[in-house]
């Protein structure tokens, strides 16, 4: 059995190996990988990606990852294309065919089939030479030299280096395509990343309360509106709905620490003067980065007219994955 240091060992070469044979790629880089990103690019069809084997793993990623950036990709199973599934490939369609030796039974039966349908074949392999290879109309050469597996037989390097390859594709086509961060939010808008590019902090309110109290309010007032709205905190406002201070639950605790006569105590005596706000119509991540920047928990909204429209806790943001 092996001790701590040999496991550490062992990983540390592993991340080594295979960190190196990516950063080779970038040797074996040539036009055919420029000319792939353009016939994608200038394509009407969609991309399917296929392979077998550890290497079908790789294609679903890749295709997730086209998907996501705005490229319309499709995972097609090597041997289930052969059995029927080839009729995913429509005409305008162009085959991305991940092999590393790149023969292959699947691959050599499922090439000169897509060829006579006439669409483009883009082989990702490890071996130029071979049947896909010299059969496909781009190469991306993703050869390395050993696997990371001891025996220099499980896929490991290869298949890292397959998907930095389709990584590659991904981002270069983004990047001609002129994908912003707002497109991405448009496919994305159920994950976190997503939200933090469109949710605002007019949808983090909309089910809020609203505890607001004026300035002469007694305390007795202010503490039961911070407990009926269940926010930890009051917005102290004038008549016109405009904010002059905030009351938090901890200016509560503080406040009772020093005193017990509050008969006479009202919300301005115990109230933060100019307390941080916020735009309704802000992003939510500012909101969150407001928060954090000045270790408080909530921030009061205002709208256009500077008028007090709802508090923004950071429990909402939590909720909502993107904290």
């Amino acid at each position: 059995m092996k001790n701590s240091s040999d496991i550490l060992s062992t990983a540390k070469d592993t991340i080594l190996l295979q960190s190196n044979a990516i950063a080779n790629l970038t040797n074996l880089l040539d036009n055919y990988f420029i000319d792939a990103v353009n016939f994608i690019l200038n394509s009407s069809g969609r991309v399917i990606v296929t392979g077998i084997g550890k290497s079908a793993n790789i294609a679903t990623k890749i295709v997730a990852t086209l998907n996501s950036t705005g490229t319309p990709a499709v995972f097609m199973h090597a041997a289930d294309a052969i059995h029927g599934d080839l009729g995913n490939v429509q005409q305008n369609d162009t085959v991305i065919c991940i092999s590393k030796s790149g023969n292959t039974p699947e691959i050599k039966v499922l090439v000169p089939l897509i060829k006579a349908s006439g669409n483009k074949i883009i082989a990702i392999t490890g071996n130029p030479t071979s049947f896909l290879g010299s059969n496909a109309d781009f190469v991306l050469n993703s050869y390395v030299e050993k696997e990371a597996c001891p025996n220099n037989l499980a896929p490991t390097t290869s298949t890292t280096a397959q998907l930095v390859l389709g990584d590659a594709l991904a981002v270069c086509l983004l990047e001609k395509r002129g994908f912003t961060s707002n497109d991405f939010a448009k496919y994305h808008p159920g994950g976190a990343l997503g939200k933090r590019l469109y949710l605002r902090v007019s949808d983090l309110i909309k089910n809020n309360e609203l505890p607001k109290v004026t300035a002469d309010a007694s305390v007795s007032d202010v503490i039961v509106e911070i407990s009926a709205k269940r926010l930890g905190v009051t917005a102290v406002v004038n008549q016109n709905n405009a904010i002059e201070g905030i009351i938090t639950d901890g200016d509560i605790r503080r406040m009772l620490s020093k005193t017990s006569s509050i008969e006479t105590l009202q919300a301005q005596d115990i109230m933060s003067s100019a307390p941080k706000t916020i735009h309704v119509d802000a992003m939510a991540v500012v909101a969150l980065d407001t928060l954090e920047s000045n270790s408080i928990s909530q921030i009061l909204v205002v709208d256009d007219a500077d008028q007090y429209v709802g508090v923004v806790h950071l429990h909402d943001l939590i909720k909502e994955g993107i904290f």
